[in-house]
């Protein structure tokens, strides 16, 4: 029982929704037990991001990733990862050792490369087959080039990934959150753009990234306390929930538990 339990809503998600993807940028494993320990029932899945896990001893990255998934948390490698192994036309050897690492998940993105539309269909259907949880991301890195996508592209490739047979579909926002994806070079919200998402495809199959704290609480307030969103620092993941809860200022008295 928690603390002050008497004081704690509920939250009731739908299978799926309520998602909270953190970014691991390189912990070791005493302080991610630690962080699980305290944390790890507020999280759902855990990237390690970009080509952070190709640096370190595979040892301890099975190790990390045993510990994410006893306590519940699905860890995958980041997309640059995947990008890299792509681009030299290693994805099978990525996908296996993946699976020797104990990975039970994948993120497939072009957010610095291309793909074109048939080979990420082939690419979806490969990932999916070899049992992984596959999660798509739709953006690219550089702002530049991402500003380029009108909200119509966004929301087309969303849908085809989809139906392509993604479990999951990333919305690019970077670690920083700010000139990406729904973003302006402030970090607000582009609500028309949000709006021509939520729209037109299931929002519950979205993962927004939203690292700062203002955005987590504009998507808690929007779309309820079991919005997906993704890219949350580790040391934020119990700061979120009680956004999620409605036991933050920024969300007190306002949010949808249902």
């Amino acid at each position: 029982m928690n603390a002050f339990n008497f004081l704690t809503p509920q939250r009731t998600p739908k299978a799926g929704t309520g998602i909270t993807m953190m970014l691991d940028k390189g912990m070791g494993p005493v302080f991610l037990i630690d962080l699980l320990e305290i944390s790890g029932r507020y999280a759902d899945l855990a990237k390690f991001g970009w080509g952070t896990s190709a640096i370190h001893n595979r040892e301890l990255i099975k190790e990390k990733v045993e510990i994410y998934h006893s306590y519940d948390v699905n860890p995958y490698p980041g997309g640059t990862l995947f990008e890299i192994a792509y681009s030299q036309n290693k994805l099978e050897e990525f996908l296996d050792e993946a699976d020797k690492l104990g990975f039970s998940a994948v993120e497939i993105s072009d957010g610095t490369i291309e793909i074109s539309k048939e080979e990420r269909m082939e690419i979806i259907s490969t990932v999916k087959e070899q049992g992984f949880l596959t999660i798509t991301e739709v953006g690219k890195k550089d702002p530049h080039q991402d500003q380029l996508l009108s909200p119509e592209d966004r929301l087309e490739m969303v849908n085809r990934d989809l139906e392509f047979g993604a479990d999951l579909v990333l919305m690019e926002a970077r670690e920083g959150g700010k000139g990406i994806g729904v973003f302006d070079n402030k970090g607000n919200v582009k609500e028309d753009e949000l709006q021509t998402l939520i729209e037109g495809t299931p929002v519950d199959k979205i993962i927004w990234e939203a690292p700062q704290k203002v955005q987590q609480a504009y998507f808690i307030l929007k779309l309820g306390a079991n919005v997906n969103l993704g890219n949350i620092p580790p040391d934020e993941i119990t700061a979120l929930e009680t956004m999620r809860l409605g036991l933050r200022g920024d969300t007190l008295g306002k949010v949808n538990l249902g």
